[in-house]
């Protein structure tokens, strides 16, 4: 899912983006949300100060009447989240060379079109799907995202799974997932506890998934790097 902000001055411009926006959502099925939608600066700011993270998609007029503009809203995103792509709407395109030091992702002249939206938006996902940066892991259809942060395990039920081949995405999954049982991956950030008497993997909110025998040695080996086993985890009836 990613969510998106809208900060204009314009009311009626700022209608129109969700509009727009939903549509397009609903006739490209992709995972998009409006989350927020404003025409006071202010409101944003307050967002980016509570939990930047949630801001995914950001699209803002350069020239708010405000005291803060958009630029100055755009630099303070920056310094909270270096991953959200930032959106910039104007009717002066003077302003554009201004925005490009905040790794500006598009820009959107008035008058907004919907084909220009569009556009810019099926190219977002695109890039978004293909990011290399493991914030987000594409299912089998390319248009849905899902928060890596969100997934505590992939399960392979039979034949089926909810990705396109399970030793396909293995392979191209982020460091901290794991494959722990030939129907399992497990990201090892949600682990609390490991059980290896039970060979039985415990994760946040009760939830738990088996080891199996021919991938124990090498959890036990990935679970002991400096780097990935999490703070947290505790290791309980394991040969040391």
């Amino acid at each position: 899912m990613l969510n998106f902000v809208i900060c204009d001055d314009n009311q009626n411009i700022v209608d129109k983006l969700a509009k727009i926006l939903e549509s397009i959502f609903i006739e490209h099925e992709l995972n998009g949300h409006v989350l927020l939608q404003t025409i006071h600066a202010e409101d944003v700011l307050n967002l980016i100060q509570s939990d930047a993270s949630k801001i995914d998609v950001l699209i803002l007029d350069i020239q708010l009447k405000s005291a803060i503009s958009g630029l100055a809203i755009a630099e303070q995103m920056r310094h909270q989240n270096k991953n959200t792509y930032l959106i910039f709407t104007t009717g002066h395109l003077e302003y554009v060379m201004l925005a490009y030091k905040y790794k500006t992702f598009d820009y959107l002249p008035k008058p907004i079109t919907f084909a220009k939206i569009e556009e810019t938006i099926l190219r977002l996902f695109q890039d978004a799907s293909h990011n290399s940066n493991p914030h987000y892991l594409t299912l089998a259809s390319k248009n849905v995202l899902i928060n890596e942060d969100d997934v505590y395990y992939i399960k392979k039920d039979g034949m089926r799974t909810i990705y396109s081949s399970f030793s396909k995405i293995e392979s191209s999954l982020p460091p901290n997932f794991i494959r722990c049982h030939k129907s399992y991956i497990v990201n090892i950030h949600k682990i609390t506890d490991i059980q290896f008497n039970t060979n039985t993997i415990f994760l946040k909110g009760n939830i738990s998934c088996s080891i199996g025998p021919k991938y124990k040695n090498n959890l036990l080996e990935v679970i002991h790097h400096d780097e990935l086993i999490p703070n947290h985890l505790v290791l309980s009836n394991h040969a040391k």
